[in-house]
């Protein structure tokens, strides 16, 4: 019995000893105790519990998010050297405005293409179009992207088919994208062909643009802006819904008017073209600056067309 006593005291001492050790060895080492219990050992074939992520940033709201694109917008026009920053445009309507035939613009027949060069709209905004594109800057695509203006494309294939690339990024350049529209194949002056020449003209350059950039567009402006008849039931025939002419053109250099006033409206449609300084006096970015001093200036944002037509 004494003997067993004294076993079970010896077995006793020598835990102590461990355990004073273990503590020793802890406190030399300087780590502290964990805030929290260890997670648990996962069993075989278990996942071993997700840890807690570290604190996340909060999502920015609606009114952050404007204040930081007003402010890059700010930063885009000093770097493109504009007057002002450009106008941020309204949310387009919920439903599209019912557009028409301006009048004097009419033809015989009924029931085709609205002709107009003025979008319906009560809003201090209007449309950026640019024409045939022979030029193929890529400081345009940088410009129009960092400015964060929308803008539409009539092309015509005898003047891009040299680099459908540039325009196939032109079409993916903006959070969006840019729409590429109709200004037929050759470019020719359409009331001067037959029906069926027309109907070449236009439903090719339909099949030139879904087959190269994956969608056939709906809009579609004939060259020098002149039509007949037999313009809109060809244009009709391929697909096409609506014929935007323009309120006014815009160069490096000035600006031309349709209206007798010789100011912008609202849901004014404004023309430009794809030209470098081999035919202008200036560059796109040139033209990108004066027409966008000038809209800014009279109180008028930038609008994306496809959003009202």
């Amino acid at each position: 019995m004494a003997q067993g006593v004294h076993r079970s005291r010896r077995t006793f001492g020598a835990a102590l000893v461990v355990a004073a050790l273990a503590a020793t060895a802890t406190a030399c080492s300087g780590a502290a105790a964990p805030d929290r219990a260890a997670p648990p050992v996962p069993a075989a074939g278990q996942q071993a519990p997700e840890q807690e992520a570290g604190p996340r940033a909060a999502p920015r709201s609606r009114a952050e998010e404007l204040r930081a694109q007003r402010a890059a917008r700010v930063l885009a026009a000093r770097k493109w050297g504009l007057a002002k920053p450009p106008l941020e445009a309204p949310a387009p309507p919920a439903v599209k405005p019912a557009i028409g035939t301006r009048k004097g613009f009419e033809t015989k027949s009924d029931g085709m293409p609205p002709v107009f060069t003025t979008v319906p709209t009560k809003e201090k905004i209007v449309f950026l179009t640019i024409d045939d594109g022979a030029e193929k800057d890529p400081e345009l695509l940088r410009m129009m992207d960092e400015l964060r203006l929308p803008y539409s494309a009539f092309l015509s294939d005898y003047v891009i088919n040299d680099d459908y690339a540039y325009f196939s990024r032109m079409q993916k350049s903006q959070k969006g994208g840019i729409a590429l529209h109709n200004h037929t194949l050759h470019h020719r002056y359409l009331p001067g062909l037959s029906y069926e020449e027309q109907k070449r003209e236009i439903c090719g350059m339909q099949d030139v643009i879904g087959k190269k950039f994956g969608k056939r567009p709906e809009l579609f402006r004939p060259p020098y802006g002149n039509y007949n008849d037999d313009t809109l039931r060809a244009a009709k025939s391929c697909g096409i819904r609506a014929v935007p002419l323009w309120a006014a053109e815009a160069f490096p250099d000035h600006m031309e008017w349709r209206e007798w006033d010789r100011d912008l409206h609202p849901g004014d449609i404004v023309l430009t073209h794809f030209r470098g300084k081999e035919d202008w006096d200036g560059s796109m970015a040139d033209m990108v600056r004066r027409v966008m001093n000038v809209i800014t200036a009279k109180g008028y944002a930038v609008a994306k067309l496809e959003d009202y037509v």
